[in-house]
């Protein structure tokens, strides 16, 4: 293969030699190394002018030194007049924090924090506009006080922003136009024409916090005022979301998805070449061509060649979000399959949220499919329920075998006979800790979509096959 290089970061040198073997081709020369404070230095040491660069460079271990390391060797390349600049990243960081505001068990967020959700009662429950209120007429009867007409306008707005506010904890709607004619009786100026442009029939409400008014009409035909739902606060939270809710208020966590996908964009990077992303979403963020490739073809590889009798065994998703990618492998191999999920029963309890197993598995061999294992908690409960409603043997196969923390030590103590995992991640120092786990090289997969692109072939033919 002519004009074509692959570089490889800190992050999964042995990889990138894999790679580098199936096509037949000699690993690119570069050095990364940190200094005293931990900054990250990178050199290219061989020529990229006007050759087509592969970097790769996995997401795991320390994954924002990784990240940075990959965007200055980007970076590096496109500075060296690199005719195209491919990052390959096996397994992608930061996949599991999209854009769209969901929380972990599926439901869709609202944007509107406890503190702000009264102001929005007033809009969703208009009453008819009273002529005059108490705070409407103290605020009349007061003598402003003397100064430039400019500074006479500012008081009028004060004196009513005052007035509103008043009334705002007593969730009553005063006259918009009253307010400001008081204010202007008392003052002997005209009435300001922007408020009097206001109309009777609009609700409105006081912004305390920046001290203005916003006012949205309810008797036009064409605008629908719905109430917001309610806000959980550290007081609500188990009524409104059960007890294994964690946390409080997080609606404006801030989501990275865009952001890195920028930062790739903007370092210089022409493709990006990926596998199993957590969210199919993520490809949105890009304004450049990502190619996601799957592992399904060689988790189906590995369960014809490896699992005796599969016909007869189960494919279990371990949870809702992974329904979809396990019936892909059950449906491709005409086999059963099951489904765990949470079910709410006791809202206010501390078991509000239970494991519940739908499928037979009883006497049968289950093969449990998720994407990623960061702290394995959610495939060895799986299991636990499996093995409490009969199967007889468990294994999991896993694209992206992070295993961190105690994860290992958890997999160890669990139900889980064989754990399958590929090196998107290295694994080494994973399989010196645990017998369970089996290694499936994606390698021969990564090679072979780095040929085709770099000559021009279709890619899709990978959705199916595994090349040997």
């Amino acid at each position: 293969m002519r004009n074509i290089a692959v570089l490889s970061g800190n992050s999964h040198q042995q990889l990138a030699s894999d790679i580098c073997e199936r096509l037949g081709i000699e690993l690119g020369s570069s050095t990364l190394k940190k200094f005293a404070n931990m900054e990250t230095n990178v050199s290219i040491g061989e020529s990229v002018r006007d050759v087509d660069v592969y970097i790769v460079q996995s997401g795991c271990g320390n994954v924002n030194d990784a990240f940075v390391e990959l965007l200055i060797m980007v970076s590096a390349c496109r500075t060296a007049s690199a005719r195209k600049v491919t990052a390959v990243i096996p397994c992608f960081p930061y996949a599991r924090q999209p854009e769209t505001p969901y929380n972990s068990n599926g439901e869709l967020l609202s944007r509107v924090p406890a503190s702000e959700a009264a102001k929005f009662d007033v809009l969703a429950n208009p009453k008819p506009p009273s002529s005059a209120t108490p705070s409407a007429t103290a605020s009349a009867t007061a003598k402003p006080p003397s100064g430039t007409l400019a500074e006479d306008k500012h008081r009028i707005v004060d004196t009513t922003a005052a007035a509103f506010h008043d009334r705002l904890p007593s969730e009553e709607v005063v006259s918009v136009t009253a307010l400001p004619a008081a204010a202007a009786a008392s003052s002997g100026l005209p009435l300001n024409p922007r408020a009097s442009a206001l109309r009777a029939e609009s609700a409105a409400s006081l912004d305390s916090a920046r001290r203005r008014l916003s006012s949205i009409s309810t008797s036009q035909p064409n605008i629908a005022v719905t109430h917001l739902a309610p806000q959980a606060s550290s007081d609500n939270l188990v009524q409104l979301k059960g007890s294994n809710s964690q946390g409080t208020y997080k609606h404006w966590t801030a989501r990275s998805g865009t952001l890195v996908a920028n930062m790739l964009m903007a370092a210089g990077a022409d493709h990006i070449i990926t596998m199993d992303l957590h969210d199919p979403q993520y490809q949105g963020f890009f304004d450049i061509p990502v190619d996601n490739l799957y592992s399904q073809p060689l988790l189906i590889k590995y369960i014809k060649e490896k699992i005796p009798n599969y016909w007869d065994a189960v494919i279990v998703s371990p949870d809702a979000g992974g329904a979809k990618r396990a019936t892909l492998i059950a449906d491709r191999l005409n086999m059963d399959f099951a489904l765990i999920h949470k079910e709410r029963r006791h809202i206010g309890t501390a078991t509000a949220s239970d494991l519940v197993l739908v499928g037979d598995v009883k006497d049968k061999v289950c093969i449990l499919i998720d994407d990623i294992a960061d702290t394995s908690y959610t495939i060895t409960s799986a299991a636990k329920i499996l093995v409490d409603n009969g199967a007889t043997r468990i294994a999991a196969l896993i694209t992206h075998g992070i295993l961190s923390g105690d994860a290992i030590e958890r997999i160890n103590n669990s139900h889980i006979d064989e754990l399958i995992v590929s090196n998107t991640v290295p694994q080494a120092a994973n399989l010196a800790k645990s017998s369970k786990i089996r290694v499936i090289d994606i390698a021969p997969i990564f090679a072979e979509a780095i040929r085709r692109i770099h000559n021009g072939e279709s890619v899709s033919f990978l959705f199916d096959v595994v090349p040997y």
